[in-house]
């Protein structure tokens, strides 16, 4: 019975995988939006501050529960081109670094016993 299950959760695993590559390949766009949200805080309940990613600016806004303000506008080349750099070379971790991560936990504590 052991098997048969991870036969079925190895199998659904394999067709999510394919599902995302090959949805995500078909999206027709060139993955760059004229506008994207860079970063986003919470400041209170219903309440935060986000960078959002215009052509050629940077604005800081300031969202709550029944409005948005625009707190202010960022368009200083430098400190765009700096944000940029920045992000680019911040990749998120994938699934395998955290499976991994976790895995290294868990031996870490089967050691200790």
């Amino acid at each position: 019975m052991t098997a048969s299950l991870a036969l079925v959760l190895a199998g659904m695993f394999v067709v999510f995988y394919f599902m995302k590559r090959v949805l995500n390949g078909n999206r027709g766009d060139s993955g760059r939006k004229p506008i994207r949200v860079v970063a986003n805080t919470y400041v209170g309940v219903k309440k935060s501050i986000s960078l959002v990613e215009i052509p050629g600016a940077l604005l800081v806004v300031g969202i709550t529960n029944d409005h948005i303000s625009l707190l202010s506008r960022i368009e200083d080349k430098e400190v765009l081109e700096n944000m940029r750099l920045s992000e680019e070379t911040q990749i998120p971790p994938s699934f395998s670094d955290h499976l991994h991560k976790l895995s290294q936990k868990i031996r870490g504590q089967d050691k200790e016993k």
